[in-house]
């Protein structure tokens, strides 16, 4: 194997465990309810509320905790299955979801009330944490896409064919 590929695939992993890392440590948050995602989604649910929409980030509502950590879940085995296996187009896959997720939580971060810094069990601000853990998911997703892009043309093009 040359050194450009041999680089290649180590950045690919490295990327691939930082998302899974990231996703895996959060969700015995949002699976059990702790305070900080009862806050999190809380103050969404209430944010929602507000403009029309109540439910939708309650725990039965379409962007709950709930759906949220499947997604991170699904995410983190596409991108860990594609790391062992080999298989780029896994890989890919998995950060074309982390990206969409990631993406969704910056977004409910810097537009909504729930803002930068979130509270923490004992009141205190997190100094920006959780987001500066957001910003690098969506920057190692995006990057994983870059590296990956070619598996995701491939696809593409084959589904072209296919239609043809």
């Amino acid at each position: 194997m040359d050194q450009p590929t041999r680089t290649r695939r180590v950045i690919a992993a490295a990327l691939a465990l930082y998302i899974a890392f990231v996703f895996v440590q959060s969700l015995f948050f949002k699976f059990s309810d702790s305070p900080e995602t009862q806050y999190i989604f809380g103050t969404l649910d209430a944010w929602g509320a507000s403009l029309g929409v109540p439910g939708l980030f309650a725990r039965s509502g379409p962007f709950s905790q709930y759906v949220v950590g499947s997604a991170e879940l699904v995410a983190s085995a596409l991108l860990l299955g594609g790391l062992f296996v080999g298989r780029a187009l896994l890989s890919a896959l998995g950060a074309l979801l982390s990206l969409g997720v990631i993406s969704g939580a910056i977004f409910f971060h810097l537009f909504t009330p729930l803002g930068v810094q979130v509270r923490n069990t004992d009141g205190s601000l997190d100094g920006g944490q959780l987001f500066a853990l957001a910003c690098g998911v969506w920057l190692a997703a995006a990057g994983l896409l870059w590296l990956h892009r070619g598996a995701l043309t491939g696809l593409l093009a084959a589904r072209r064919r296919v239609a043809a």
